[in-house]
């Protein structure tokens, strides 16, 4: 008898030597074990596991102490990449809260779709995003408003200059009327020395509503079970583990920790008494060079568009690489010339993976001693993949189909979503990923195209119905499709076919709206009008003519 694969309630016997039931369990583990090792480094801050572990019990303390907040409440953080970050995450759960994780460059729109759907009902937000939260507070069930400044754990000299650096010279914050928000510096001290009330909570019980979206364009929130991540940290560690190789030493981590790539990576170097620096703003290519300069890394964790934008600056081949023994690439599909370049400027080849959002993320990953640089690598263990062709059977090895996965990190499901849920899901309870896969005879995976009509600019995903229904909403618009266009430095950007009867209406002022309404990478790069639109007889837009009709064009 086949023994079943554990779900999203339940962490494999086999990988859990440690007992884990939560995550908190699992930073307990970290925070004994490794208590005077570095865990965390941002703009020259580091805290190291013993200071992780009382910050985040003070300000789990708080929000037991100082807010009405219960058991299963959720809380988004809406942080760059600071040293707040993993302290008020670790303190949300050990309050036996859920952690709602909330991009740091939406608009107030999408602020306020994600806080209204997830039901949040307290915010940590940094203060250059607090003007944005403002407009649509009182649109949300949000009562509990915490502020931080990039400064605001370190020493008092240091802390005024970065703040003010920030403020005044960056410009960075625009000013606020929020009367009521709370210093999270003040917050993260009060209780210093006391440790929060233990609430029970089990794996089957939601960490994280992690945001993804849809072809549907509506945005929607992965219940993420401590079982699904604690699953999921376990499964890449006995990936990623080499005897006598310590790739955890010093990980260079510029990807977003609301990103759950590198969220659940984070985690697992904490798991494994790891360092992470975190990079808040990798966009600055000079500025992260030049940090870069001040490490010996270990690892690298990035995406195919940034090897791109660090290989092609004229210093980057200055930075001492002799330590790399790891860089890790998901997020978006590794091209081979980027692999290429990388191993030629570092020495390190590009290990590849895969995964989702609705499954913690991954999926595949290649084996550090037998990578297969274009493949996605083998499935996870306690994983299980079908590829299944158009007739719903499982097709050939080297046959293109479907991937479709079940383990204990694929999610619970979307929150409040129970149709979407079930129409993602095959009858016997594979996760139906909307991705176009092969497998070749030895179980190595490639993703050779996707299902959905989803576009992904710089490993974000970026959703066609979001921004039609944005462009719609122009008074001069009839009506419009979106599509994803090949990009070299972004590997796909968005294009969108407009239909006016205003002769007058710009490409620029198409633009303009959406930068109003949509984060940046979101807002179309190309913009071209079109008497009409190509659609099938029932009326929907064929977007496939679209795509097809500007590849012709290109």
């Amino acid at each position: 008898m086949v023994q079943p694969l554990p779900t999203a309630d339940s962490i494999p016997d086999e990988l859990n030597d440690y007992g884990f039931q939560t995550i908190p369990d699992v930073l307990a583990y970290a925070c004994s074990q490794f208590r005077e090792k570095p865990a965390y480094t941002s703009f020259g801050r580091t805290i190291d596991y013993e200071e992780l572990d009382r910050l985040s019990a003070a300000f789990a303390v708080y929000l037991q102490q100082e807010t009405d907040l219960q058991p299963g409440d959720r809380v988004a953080i809406q942080l760059p990449n600071l040293i707040q970050y993993p302290i008020v995450l670790f303190g949300i759960l050990r309050a036996g809260l859920v952690v709602v994780n909330t991009n740091p460059l939406y608009t107030s729109a999408e602020m306020e779709h994600q806080f209204c759907d997830s039901g949040a009902k307290a915010l940590i937000i940094h203060k250059s995003m607090a003007h944005n939260a403002e407009k649509i507070l009182d649109k949300t069930q949000i009562q509990h408003l915490f502020v931080t400044q990039v400064g605001d754990l370190h020493d008092f000299i240091k802390r005024n200059l970065l703040n003010a650096a920030v403020k005044y010279l960056k410009k960075m914050e625009p000013d606020y009327n929020l009367p009521n928000a709370i210093p999270l510096r003040a917050a993260l001290y009060k209780y210093q020395g006391q440790l929060p009330a233990v609430v029970k909570r089990t794996p089957a019980d939601t960490a994280v509503l992690q945001y993804t979206g849809g072809t549907t364009g509506v945005s929607k929130g992965a219940v993420l079970t401590h079982a699904n991540l604690i699953a999921n940290m376990l499964q890449a560690k006995e990936r990623l583990t080499v005897p006598g190789v310590d790739w955890t030493e010093t990980v260079i981590s510029p990807l977003p920790l609301y990103h759950i790539y590198a969220f659940t990576v984070a985690q697992v170097v904490s798991l494994l008494g790891g360092h992470s620096v975190l990079i808040p703003n990798p966009r600055d290519i000079p500025g992260f060079v030049k940090e870069l300069g001040r490490w010996r890394m270990s690892t690298f964790i990035g995406l195919n568009t940034l090897f791109i934008a660090l290989c092609n600056h004229e210093k980057f081949r200055d930075v001492d690489f002799s330590n790399l023994k790891f860089t890790a690439s998901g997020g978006m599909a590794l091209n081979l010339a980027t692999a290429e370049q990388w191993k030629a400027e570092t020495g390190c080849e590009i290990i590849e993976g895969y995964g989702l959002t609705e499954t913690s993320p991954a999926v595949c990953f290649n084996p550090p001693s037998q990578n297969r640089v274009g493949t996605i690598g083998l499935p996870m263990t306690h994983t299980d993949i079908r590829i299944i062709g158009t007739d719903g059977q499982d097709v050939a090895p080297g046959e293109a189909g479907e991937l479709c996965v079940k383990g204990p990190q694929v999610m619970k499901g979307y929150w409040q979503r129970e149709r979407e849920t079930r129409s993602s899901f095959t009858e016997d309870g594979y996760f139906i990923t909307g991705d176009i896969a092969t497998v070749d005879e030895e179980g190595y995976y490639r993703i050779v195209d996707r299902a959905k009509d989803m576009i992904i600019v710089s490993g974000f995903n970026v959703y066609p119905n979001e921004i039609e229904d944005v462009i719609t909403q122009h008074p001069d618009v009839i009506e419009c499709a979106a599509i994803g266009i090949p990009d070299t430095k972004a590997g796909e950007s968005v294009k969108v076919f407009v239909v006016s009867e205003n002769a007058e209406l710009s490409r620029e002022q198409i633009r303009d709206w959406c930068k109003d309404k949509l984060t940046r990478y979101k807002v179309p790069k190309q913009v071209e009008f079109a008497s009409e639109l190509p659609k099938s007889n029932v009326g929907k837009v064929l977007r496939r003519m679209l795509k097809d009709d500007s590849s012709t064009a290109a």
